[in-house]
């Protein structure tokens, strides 16, 4: 038997090996018939004799074979050769008691014919990335195994902080249960607050270079900076979040410098990581505290107009830096 997982999601893929590992160990507690084949360090007949070799267990045996399709930078020789010698014994492989799992990180060259056999004639599934409301769910069933609840406005910050990266998104769950049910009898609700404190944004060093450009006056350099982003991929609200969470913190800054206090104070009154207020304090001179309340009400605006539907999102973007 034949199956085969792949896809750009790397960690739902890998958690999917997981399953099927699991589930072979419960029923062939040796262990022993498990085998890892790295096809990028190694050739189809040092693959195949795998297959040859009997059990002294009389168990079927699982062979997780990576890398068939992309190979690690230190891998030698093609693998090509392997796809094609695959190929030519794909019919013996398939007739093989044993279980062969084909498992790459990533998604694959769907020209290849190899993967068209694959797609075709095996147990196949692909982990693509989540978006929308089937991003949303798998959060949800992050928390109620952490038994822990986050309010709608915290987790669309959540969200737009990590953005479909699960790896990310995970270790942040894990983060704000565990920050949750401390000093808690019972699970506390997570709120936007907490996001805001323990979470880092994904995009937020490069944000905040775009920020640095706009408070140069640098149009052209913000406009490249933002346009990266979005021939990325990168969602144009989810960026906007991004420059409101930094000019937000910006406004913070100002506000207690405005009022002569010293840096150590300012850092402590803040309420932000003492990283975030090292980067942001400098920047504030390029700003007056008016600018930063104009600036910031721009950005409301601008949320509300995407929101709503009134103008193309991109278009706000572009408007937005062109009015700093």
């Amino acid at each position: 038997m034949i199956y085969f997982i792949y896809g750009e999601d790397s960690y739902r893929s890998k958690k999917k090996l997981e399953e099927i590992i699991l589930g072979y160990k419960k029923v062939h507690k040796s262990g022993l018939n498990l085998v890892y084949v790295d096809a990028g360090k190694t050739d189809f007949n040092d693959f195949y004799s795998n297959f040859k070799i009997t059990s002294m267990f009389a168990e079927k045996k699982l062979i997780v074979l990576k890398n068939v399709f992309s190979r690690p930078e230190r891998a030698e020789g093609p693998s090509q050769k392997f796809q094609e010698e695959f190929l030519e014994n794909f019919k013996n492989l398939e007739k093989i008691e044993d279980i062969i799992i084909v498992f790459e990180y990533d998604a694959v060259d769907e020209r290849k014919k190899l993967f068209k056999i694959l797609k075709k004639e095996t147990k196949c599934q692909e982990l693509s990335f989540l978006f929308g409301l089937s991003l949303k769910k798998w959060a949800k069933e992050e928390f109620e195994k952490n038994k822990t609840k986050i309010n709608p406005d915290a987790e669309d910050l959540l969200l737009a902080f990590t953005g479909n990266d699960l790896w990310q998104l995970a270790n942040e769950i894990n983060k704000l249960s565990n920050y949750k049910r401390e000093g808690y009898s019972l699970p506390g609700l997570i709120k936007k607050e907490d996001v805001e404190l323990l979470v880092r944004p994904k995009l937020e060093n490069d944000i905040f270079k775009t920020i640095e450009a706009m408070a140069q006056k640098n149009k052209k350099e913000a406009f490249s900076l933002l346009h990266k982003h979005i021939e990325n991929g990168d969602n144009a609200l989810y960026l906007l979040s991004m420059i409101a969470y930094q000019f937000k913190n910006l406004l913070i800054i100002k506000e207690l410098i405005e009022k002569r206090l010293p840096y150590a104070v300012v850092s402590k009154n803040s309420g932000l990581h003492p990283f975030v207020v090292k980067k942001t304090y400098y920047l504030c001179g390029q700003f007056s505290f008016n600018e930063l309340k104009k600036i910031y009400q721009k950005i409301f605006q601008a949320d509300l107009d995407i929101k709503t539907g009134k103008i193309d999102p991109e278009l706000t973007l572009d408007l937005l830096v062109s009015e700093v």
